[in-house]
């Protein structure tokens, strides 16, 4: 016996308080797509030519920004 005194129907909200429990298959889609997902990350990691590839070509941008930046176009 709970502490609160009843309520009327009236009074009372037509959604329940607490979600109801649910059944979680291990055949179900959602659940399948979830696995997948995070099968496939695990999979794949980038190798040392990719990591060195992508640093080049980030400092070789920065280069050339910095360049564009600072170029005063033979101006005296």
């Amino acid at each position: 016996m709970s502490k609160t005194p009843p309520k009327p129907q009236e009074a009372q909200s037509p959604y329940p308080i607490e979600e109801a429990p649910h059944d979680h298959d291990e055949g179900s889609e959602a659940l399948k797509a979830v696995k997948d997902i995070a099968d496939a990350k695990k999979r794949w990691k980038p190798d040392a030519k990719q990591i060195g590839m992508g640093a080049a070509i980030g400092i070789g941008s920065a280069a050339i920004v910095a360049g564009l930046l600072y170029w005063r176009g033979g101006k005296k």
